[in-house]
């Protein structure tokens, strides 16, 4: 471990970002607007919502997480070989921070870890665990929406930098977003200084298999995802004085065989009217709200994004099924 200490005083030196609350509100009446519905993934992640999903990663259909772990830790070595001493681990919706521990535990050398995401009581929660876990190393967590412009902390602007993005979250943006934010990642994490190391990006990857496999993941026998996705609907009453009722709602998770992406929807069961904010929805018995995208990709596919967005290929791991991997990139562009 480093001789660096834990930041003092209050629980953050964080970045505040702008109220959540209204930018929720303007997202659901446009996307309740459109002719057809949707709305944006990031509003799963309430407390709720936060609570659900890593209920999720414990069920056994849902192989992304304990694999994606298990080749963390079985790579760890082959990580650090290329990660200088001294080096700053900058996370990108950190969220509980579980999965990092694998990587802070292969780099010892770390000067600090820098998680970023919009829920204080997450950053706070892993802030103590980390503590405990590894008392030398220097965390400063970064309050923000990493897909809004940011600043990381001015102190460590000199230091490498090593990006995380775990959990293939990039599967959630169409291809040309993820590759905008893929390009904006390696620019953020490069920062002002041109000297010293490139920034390397490690980020997990869902691999496409066979349906049997991939729609229970997302459709699970327990129910965990159906209420994860319609917390998305009690979210809306509880913080925009909406009236939706639950029970006339269902779960629904297809496969877009010609866009290559699992897609999650929320499907009226009757014919009924909503309000939302003051403003009032109708919705047709079958009527969609589209709340979730998530790309899959071959090995190819994906070393052809990161190439387009700036990123060149070190190296690339998977499971002995190839249910997902992990790569390793350094920032080009």
């Amino acid at each position: 471990m480093n001789n660096l200490t834990p930041t003092s005083g209050s629980a953050f030196a964080a970045h505040r970002a702008s109220p959540f609350d209204a930018a929720f509100a303007q997202d659901v009446l446009t996307g309740l607007s459109h002719a057809h519905k949707s709305l944006p993934c990031r509003w799963f992640y309430d407390a709720r919502g936060s609570e659900l999903f890593e209920a999720i990663t414990e069920l056994d259909e849902y192989y992304p997480t304990r694999t994606e772990a298990d080749i963390l830790q079985a790579r760890g070595a082959q990580m650090a070989a290329r990660t200088s001493p001294g080096s700053v681990l900058v996370e990108f919706g950190s969220g509980s921070s579980r999965k990092t521990e694998l990587v802070i535990e292969a780099l010892p050398a770390l000067a600090a870890y820098i998680p970023i995401d919009v829920s204080i009581d997450a950053l706070a929660d892993a802030k103590m665990r980390l503590a405990r876990r590894f008392p030398s190393l220097r965390v400063l967590p970064v309050v923000g929406d990493f897909l809004t412009p940011l600043e990381l902390p001015i102190e460590l602007e000199n230091a490498p930098r090593l990006g995380f993005f775990p959990g293939s979250t990039i599967g959630n943006f169409t291809p040309p977003a993820a590759r905008n934010l893929l390009n904006d990642m390696g620019h953020l994490l490069r920062g002002s200084s041109a000297s010293g190391p490139s920034p390397r990006l490690i980020i997990g990857i869902d691999l496409q298999k066979e349906l049997s496999r991939l729609i229970p993941a997302y459709d699970d026998a327990k129910g965990v995802t159906a209420a994860f996705n319609l917390n998305l609907l009690a979210r809306m009453n509880r913080e925009l004085s909406a009236d939706f009722d639950l029970a006339h709602f269902a779960h629904e998770a297809v496969w877009n065989a010609a866009e290559g992406r699992v897609e999650m929807h929320l499907v009226s069961t009757a014919a009924q009217s909503v309000v939302v904010a003051g403003q009032q929805f109708a919705f047709a018995d079958g009527e969609r709200i589209h709340t979730e995208n998530s790309y899959k990709y071959t090995l190819t596919g994906f070393h052809k994004l990161a190439q387009s967005a700036g990123w060149q290929v070190l190296d690339s791991w998977t499971d002995a099924d190839s249910l997902f991997s992990v790569h390793d990139l350094v920032f080009t562009g």
